[in-house]
């Protein structure tokens, strides 16, 4: 069942999730809120506005407001910011090429998006540019190890890694994917976790925390950061 997985042709970021900004939303708004208190948490207490990098039809403006900020959500899909408009303010943008001055926010939040970017290392390079000194990025979304195109999903929540873990690139479709989720629609890039991890640390942004979040299933299937600027 493991095949052969190689790197293939996709398209642009922008149409990736143009048509099917109504089908994520109504997939995805169980597991934002679900997941509300925790993002609130990880971005903890604080003022003035907080860039949501990859907003998507911005299901978490409601955690940043519940941590004092004010949300401005970021996204290269007007499909999805179409839905995201009437939930608050909204800028269409790449998120490796961020429209903003140097240290322009006291905090940035990233949510499921290191599977949807051609360049990771690049938006997270960018989002810590836009960054105040004494700032905070925080990070939520799929486990580099368990959730992505090389995991098989099994009926009794135990999952399978499969060899194609290794390769950073975006994948193609494969037998154990399904068709009940966004990478069996909209395609996905894998990032190996020490490049995820490198991602980060490469911008001399301070790792503080690491979570491995348990609200379901007994091997995490997404893992939430919480990084500072030196001041």
């Amino acid at each position: 069942m493991t095949g052969e997985t190689r790197a293939v042709p996709h398209v642009p970021a922008g149409a990736r999730y143009d048509g099917y900004a109504d089908w994520f939303e109504s997939y995805n708004a169980p597991v934002a809120a679900r997941d509300q208190g925790l993002v609130t948490g990880l971005i903890g207490p604080g003022q003035g506005d907080c860039l949501d990098l990859g907003c998507g039809p911005g299901l978490y403006f409601d955690a940043i407001r519940a941590a004092g900020r004010d949300p401005l959500g970021l996204d290269f899909s007007a499909d999805q910011l179409r839905l995201a408009l009437p939930r608050g303010r909204c800028v269409q943008a790449d998120a490796a090429a961020l429209p903003f001055a140097d240290g322009r926010f006291p905090a940035v939040l990233m949510t499921w998006i290191s599977t949807d970017v051609d360049d990771f290392a690049a938006v997270v390079r960018e989002a810590a540019r836009v960054l105040r000194p004494g700032g905070l990025l925080a990070f939520f979304g799929a486990h580099p190890c368990f959730s992505g195109p090389h995991v098989e999903y099994r009926e009794d929540d135990t999952r399978v890694v499969h060899p194609t873990y290794r390769l950073a690139a975006w994948h193609e479709p494969q037998p154990w994917w399904g068709d009940g989720g966004p990478r069996s629609r909209v395609g996905i890039r894998h990032v190996p976790l020490a490049q995820f991890l490198h991602a980060f640390i490469d911008t001399g942004l301070v790792l503080e925390q690491v979570i491995e979040p348990k609200p379901r299933f007994p091997v995490p299937g997404s893992i939430a950061l919480r990084l500072t600027r030196p001041a």
